[in-house]
């Protein structure tokens, strides 16, 4: 009995020290079956997948919020207008358009702009101030698909005269919500015309549509129509 566990002690103690020395042979290259110089690549050594492509636009854009609780009567009109964030990929703007409230969702009051880089959603910017506008309407809580829509024509460039536009807007009121898009040469009736008759048929909208000056709307709130489609 005692010569039996002598035995079965010593063949445990052969098969540890025989593994010993088949991980010593590994590790100092005796029975690797690496050549030479030739490096054998870990687990940490694996190259990271490289990140997915992306589609970069025509134009880098600039969405810009005019919050409605920081707006008074007493301070200019603009005043309480702020930058939010500057994209120029497809994927950009998708991951901000994602994580942000729809017109259906923002206070009364509040006006949400989308706008070419560097051109501030203004009359007195430089670009905007011999333009003009297109306007639709729709009924509170009805304009977050034309939106979207207005958006998805510009940023892609879908408009024959796109480089006329400077953005779109937004306007949140309490029975209604409009839809504009501001344009540079308010006397370039072709490519005013054009652009409505385009983003009508973008937006499947039915009812006759107004072009607005800039100049005319300064001078009068109740500016008539120059052009309407």
């Amino acid at each position: 009995m005692v010569e039996e566990s002598e035995k079965s002690a010593a063949s445990a103690i052969k098969e540890e020290l025989d593994n010993s020395s088949e991980s010593n042979k590994v590790h100092h290259g005796e029975e690797s079956d690496a050549e030479e110089g030739e490096i054998i690549a870990s687990d940490s050594d694996a190259v990271a997948p490289l990140p997915p492509p992306r589609h970069p636009l025509e134009h880098s854009w600039t969405f810009w919020f005019d919050n409605p609780s920081a707006k008074s009567k007493q301070a200019a009109w603009g005043s309480s207008m702020r930058p939010i964030y500057t994209f120029s990929t497809v994927e950009d703007f998708w991951s901000v358009y994602n994580n942000i409230h729809h017109p259906g969702k923002l206070a009364v009051g509040a006006d949400f702009y989308c706008f070419k880089h560097n051109i501030e959603p203004k009359w007195e910017d430089p670009i905007c101030a011999n333009g003009g506008k297109w306007t639709v309407t729709y009924s509170r809580g009805k304009s977050d698909t034309c939106w979207l829509y207005t958006l998805l024509a510009m940023i892609g460039e879908q408009f024959d005269y796109g480089d006329e536009i400077c953005g779109a807007v937004v306007n949140v009121r309490a029975r209604q919500e409009k839809i504009s898009i501001w344009t540079k040469n308010a006397t370039n009736e072709a490519a005013q015309l054009s652009i409505g008759r385009q983003w009508k048929d973008f937006l499947d909208y039915n009812e006759t549509i107004g072009f607005i000056f800039h100049e005319d709307a300064k001078k009068d709130r109740g500016a008539k129509n120059k052009y309407t489609v």
